[in-house]
């Protein structure tokens, strides 16, 4: 009883899945209405931001307005409270994101360790934290730059800003997501992301400045998290470092984004000395997914494994040169 019932929500869930991309694609290439983003644009302003500097952005041609990353949000908000409503908890204490482990993608990690051995190692003196793990987080999190997100970190954060009414999100939330009992639930849950969005937004906005980037040109994650690292724009400003001395933080290049990295998880608890659970708690302050942090730390044992072969080998070979 018990699997036909998991089948029944996972087709559910699938179905849900499809009726949002469909919704997207049709619905993602139109502007917003204008007029729409007067209230944030003046919003800005009022929290210090330069009113033409807003008033030009706003008025950009190609800004757009992402229903998707609050309309995924809400969804994700209101299942798992449906799940928990209902006492089902899903847990897996070893399951890994298998792409990850792939012979290929391993041996491109260990090959960017390689290149940047020198700089992690510099890193790791610093903050304690292994190379393997900063090589680890980094081919996690964007594999290893090549995917730093194809929106626009702008576009999201202030889309998911002006999202703060239920009824702007309702038209593109899948059938069944909503219901008499959590309707309350999703408009308040509603109006935290929002908020929560309309502070990022704003360290995003200080970030370009900082950087001299123009803010709709950043590209991000689905909600909004920025640079080879992925940090929401916020943590920019807590755990960024300025790793190659530019006098900026700019996490779209290497030194900048492994040092931050390296700091994040200093920062979070990481030490010189740690056990697995340990080790484990502090990776998940990152992501606070169990299966992300499974995946990281066997990154980082199997990129450990591969540097002590490539080492037996080296000494090997070397030695029967010798003789």
């Amino acid at each position: 009883m018990k699997g036909r019932e998991r089948m029944k929500r996972n087709r559910w869930e699938a179905f849900s899945r499809s009726v949002l991309a469909f919704f997207m694609s049709l619905l993602f290439s139109f502007p917003v209405a204008a007029g729409e983003w007067d209230s944030l644009e003046r919003k800005l302003g009022a929290d210090g931001f330069d009113g033409k500097e807003m008033a030009d952005l706003f008025q950009r041609a190609d800004l757009r307005f992402d229903p998707e990353p609050m309309t995924t949000k809400i969804t994700e908000l209101m299942v798992r409270a449906n799940r928990q409503d209902s006492g089902q908890r899903k847990v897996n204490r070893s399951a890994v994101y298998g792409r990850y482990l792939r012979p290929e993608t391993m041996r491109s990690a260990h090959a960017y360790l390689d290149r940047h051995r020198a700089l992690l190692g510099r890193i790791s003196r610093e903050y304690c934290v292994p190379r393997e793990v900063v090589v680890a987080v980094a081919l996690v999190e964007t594999n290893l730059g090549a995917n730093t997100g194809r929106r626009r970190a702008f576009d999201v954060l202030a889309s998911m800003a002006l999202s703060d009414d239920l009824e702007k999100v309702r038209p593109f939330l899948p059938p069944g997501v909503l219901h008499e009992g959590n309707e309350d639930q999703a408009r308040q849950r509603c109006r935290e992301k929002a908020d929560w969005a309309y502070r990022e937004l704003k360290y995003l906005l200080k970030y370009s400045r900082a950087t001299g980037v123009d803010p709709l040109t950043v590209p991000g994650s689905i909600y909004g998290a920025i640079g080879l690292c992925q940090f929401m724009p916020s943590n920019v400003f807590l755990y960024g470092i300025d790793g190659d001395g530019s006098g900026s933080i700019d996490l779209f290049t290497t030194p900048d984004a492994l040092h931050s990295i390296g700091n994040y998880l200093h920062r979070n608890g990481w030490t010189c000395r740690m056990s697995a659970t340990q080790r484990r708690r502090v990776v998940m302050t990152y992501n606070r997914s169990q299966v992300y942090a499974n995946t990281v730390l066997a990154v980082a044992d199997r990129l450990r494994d591969m540097d002590r072969k490539k080492k037996r080998k080296n000494t090997d070979f070397r030695g029967g040169s010798a003789t």
